[in-house]
């Protein structure tokens, strides 16, 4: 008996058929079924969809985010997967924090999660555009701040939910929002 390599198969006409005379083609090599590939592509797909579904329709709960920053003085303070920017308010501080709100509200795909504006204190969430993931920014008064000599500051700390670094979208955001405020009504940054 004549042992066959099982990745090869031969071809092997019928007496009187079309292929006549191509009764040893030699050997051909065997393919994989296609589900080989499919079914792990799927799979991998698959949680894609269920990982991006979790990021946009994990809760968020106030009581985590909805948080004052830790204590510091006037000036820009970075960190990992965050930003926090505080400065001295020139103007009346409500309607500062009046403004700030509209203009968070009127960023795309952010919402508030909790606290108002009339509080002074005031937390939203901000999602990217592709994946959904969302970034947390809180913004509060605090009157006379012993860190800044009794003045009253204002304070918008934003960071993310998910990963470890952001990419400076927060700092960007935070910058954005208090560039936009009405001139005057903060002192600004320390160098």
């Amino acid at each position: 008996m004549v042992r066959r390599d099982p990745s090869t198969v031969t071809r092997r006409a019928k007496a009187g058929s079309a292929t006549k005379g191509l009764s040893n083609c030699g050997p051909v090599r065997y393919a994989p079924p296609m589900r080989w590939i499919t079914v792990p592509l799927a799979l991998v797909a698959l949680l894609v969809v269920l990982a991006a579904a979790y990021v946009r329709l994990a809760p968020s709960d106030p009581d985590r985010w909805h948080r004052f920053a830790p204590p510091g003085p006037p000036g820009d303070d970075p960190a990992t997967g965050g930003f926090t920017a505080r400065r001295v308010v020139s103007g009346d501080p409500a309607a500062v924090m009046a403004a700030l709100d509209e203009i968070a509200r009127d960023t795309p795909r952010t919402q508030v999660l909790a606290g108002s504006a009339a509080e002074g204190f005031v937390t939203y969430v901000t999602r990217s555009a592709l994946w959904g993931f969302p970034d947390y920014t809180t913004a509060y008064l605090t009157r006379n701040d012993a860190q800044a000599d009794g003045a009253t500051t204002l304070t918008v700390h934003a960071r993310l939910r998910f990963g470890q670094s952001d990419m400076g979208v927060n700092a960007a955001r935070v910058h954005a929002w208090l560039a936009a405020l009405p001139a005057g009504a903060l002192q600004s940054a320390p160098e």
